[in-house]
């Protein structure tokens, strides 16, 4: 009985001094992983900067990227206009944002000579929003209609909320009232709040979604340069993440010094913003990663004044910020160069369990790096709302060659389908690509 009562009392002393050593460890481990990350990142020195644009030649004899073993990839559509963007309505329609840079014709004549026309199209952005609606559900969308072709310069994100449809594009945020299952847009566009754009504008794209409750709208804001060397008086309202209440008012920057956030998307188990960022170019074959970061609100993280932490940038010049000494470092490395856009937790229930909640990232991939990088679609594991594990391949095979830098398409973004299937656009070739789960 001594004994016994001896052992009970002794139990909660050991576990608390356990609970407290594991603490202790997980977060030396923490800690170390993270400084690790950045300590690793090479010196700037260690590679020149290249540009080296990938030679698109499309799909040809049925090919499709391919998939992990027990999924299984079909074209879901093509037959568009640079396909950036998608958006699924809450009846299940998917909604396409066909859009581009609108480059002037010194810019193209240019591209042609440095072989960027072989990466991407140069032609003027479409400007126009499709539906594609699937009404017998085997995968293939039967009823295609123009949604929207009015009023939009270069759109990108979408969002549904209380009967108004929101469209981005890149000099403003409009919204139109919507009725569920609506085939077309017919009422006039209201302009609730104008966005920077201007002539330095090298990151266009406007992404938006709402928080949780429906009560913000966050609007993401790419630089209008790589490290702001036009000026900063360019880049007014820009590299942020923008936040404002649903008619438009209550502007205020959410967090900032994030050089071109693209895909955003809500943590399914705790309900935090995170965002993929593309980060800057022109340091070497191996800087500067893209990364992946839960968004901290008035958060900044570091551009253009220093990157992944406080790596400085010796090419800015200008005084660093206050700010600049408490820069957040991003969560998950993506990879240099990657041109990580398009963001999904996925929340299907048709994938294995392994998926469940876990970060996709399609990654447009690279012009700036002797070896292609990126060019495929990476799943990130999360546990408990954080990352539990590093980005692996799950979409992939649209390199050709690396040798010859040949590509058979261009991943950007990616959203889910009711039946818990994913699609990814693929801009350069004008394709959608389908990703189920076998039964």
């Amino acid at each position: 009985m001594l004994a016994s009562r001896g052992q009970s009392i002794m139990k909660p002393q050991i576990l608390s001094k356990m609970k407290s050593l594991i603490g202790i460890l997980l977060f030396t481990a923490t800690f170390f992983c993270r400084s690790q990350t950045v300590d690793s990142l090479p010196p700037i020195s260690e590679s020149k900067s290249v540009s080296n644009y990938s030679k698109v030649i499309g799909w040809k004899d049925g090919r499709t990227p391919t998939a992990p073993k027990g999924f299984t990839v079909t074209k879901y559509a093509d037959g568009f206009e640079n396909p950036r963007w998608m958006y699924t309505t809450p009846n299940g329609d998917v909604l396409v944002a066909q859009s581009n840079s609108n480059y002037p014709l010194w810019k193209k004549i240019g591209a042609w000579f440095i072989g960027a026309s072989k990466s991407k199209s140069f032609k003027n952005s479409a400007d126009v929003i499709t539906l594609l609606r699937d009404t017998d559900k085997d995968g293939t969308p039967d009823v295609r209609e123009t949604f929207l072709d009015r009023e939009l310069n270069q759109p990108f994100g979408m969002l549904i909320m209380d009967n108004w449809f929101y469209v981005a594009n890149t000099d403003a945020l409009l919204r139109v009232t919507y009725d569920t299952g609506q085939l077309k847009i017919n009422g006039p566009a209201e302009r609730i709040i104008d966005l920077p754009a201007g002539k330095a504008n090298r990151h266009w794209t406007r992404n938006i979604i709402a928080n949780s409750d429906s009560s913000k709208i966050y609007i993401a804001v790419g630089s209008g340069s790589n490290i702001a060397e036009k000026g900063l008086e360019k880049e007014v309202l820009k590299a942020n993440i923008l936040e404002i209440n649903p008619d438009g008012t209550g502007l205020r920057v959410f967090a900032s010094g994030l050089r071109n956030p693209v895909g955003m998307d809500l943590q399914p188990a705790t309900g935090a913003l995170w965002t993929a960022v593309n980060e800057r170019d022109g340091l070497g074959n191996n800087l500067v990663p893209d990364y992946l970061a839960e968004v901290k609100e008035n958060g900044f993280y570091g551009w253009p004044y220093v990157y992944y932490g406080q790596n400085e940038d010796p090419r800015v010049k200008y005084i660093k910020p206050e700010k600049v000494g408490e820069t957040l470092l991003p969560d998950v490395n993506l990879g240099p160069h990657t041109a990580s856009l398009g963001l999904l937790f996925y929340t299907g229930e048709t994938f294995p369990e392994k998926y469940r909640h876990g970060a996709f990232v399609a990654q447009h991939g690279s012009w700036n790096r002797n070896i292609l990088s990126g060019y495929k679609v990476v799943y990130v594991p999360f546990s408990n709302g954080k990352p539990s594990g590093a980005p692996e391949d799950f979409l992939t095979g649209f390199v050709v060659d690396p040798e010859k830098d040949e590509v058979y398409g261009r991943p950007v973004g990616v959203v889910d389908l009711p039946d818990g299937s994913l699609l990814v656009t693929d801009d350069i070739t004008n394709t959608i690509w389908r990703v189920s789960a076998d039964e």
